[in-house]
């Protein structure tokens, strides 16, 4: 198996340098960038397959260049690191499309093991696929969803391009039709323990799915919001 390639962008030179040389021992290769617009450039051109965005970037921050990315079709996953702690800025982070958030200074291991979870999860993602009871594709009412290429076309005919975690939420409780998926494993198995974003930017994610496959996304008949549980996906809808 070909070793993973991350691409870092931070724009203290030191700490990159520094950074980059503990991810190569570890066996990934990792280039870097200083500056948001040569990171987008990189990222954008590059295979890799993981991004870590410092948020405070010149000419483009880390927000603006995952957003960038996601808009673009993008899927990296991303690992923000930010030398500011407040709530609000990790839930920022996560609905810009990353997959999780660090906050300077942080222990090496730690920020290893970040590394690893996040790569772990993608790759339960993309073997998923590759499973020979597993579909990539999900039809319901007249609906369609590719969870290889992301792309998604609704009932009116209306194509869509799917976010990582998008696609991830739907592969999820497509694989439990019918069931309630408690919140906590919904989020476990597509965020990971200790990264729960807040139950707003959950339910932001249920809202992006209902508009693109409900009818009426104001009275969903597909996915349901279970009070206090968590979440239930009805392929042929509630009655």
């Amino acid at each position: 198996m070909s070793e993973n390639r991350i691409l870092l962008v931070e724009d203290d030179l030191h700490l990159a340098e520094g950074m980059a040389e503990n991810m190569r021992a570890e066996g990934y290769a990792a280039d870097t960038a200083h500056d948001g617009a040569l990171g987008l450039e990189m990222a954008l051109a590059g295979d890799y397959d993981l991004l870590v965005l410092d948020v405070m970037l010149p000419q483009m921050d880390g927000f603006a260049l995952c957003r960038a990315l996601r808009a673009q079709g993008k899927n990296t996953p991303v690992l923000f690191l930010t030398a500011r702690g407040d709530p609000q800025d990790r839930v920022r982070g996560l609905e810009a499309g990353g997959d999780d958030y660090l906050t300077k200074p942080f222990h090496l291991d730690e920020f290893l093991l970040r590394i690893r979870a996040i790569l772990r999860r993608w790759e339960w993602f993309k073997m998923s696929l590759k499973q020979p009871a597993a579909s990539t594709t999900l039809s319901f009412a007249g609906n369609e969803a590719n969870f290889r290429t992301f792309q998604a076309q609704s009932w009116d005919g209306t194509s869509h391009d799917l976010t990582e975690k998008e696609a991830m939420i739907l592969k999820v409780l497509a694989e439990h039709p019918g069931e309630v998926v408690a919140r906590d494993d919904l989020l476990e198995k597509v965020w990971g323990y200790e990264v729960y974003p807040s139950t707003r930017t959950v339910d932001n994610f249920i809202l992006r799915l209902r508009k693109i496959f409900e009818r009426d996304p104001h009275n969903p008949r597909h996915f349901l919001t279970v009070r206090g549980v968590g979440y239930r996906f009805l392929p042929e809808g509630e009655l």
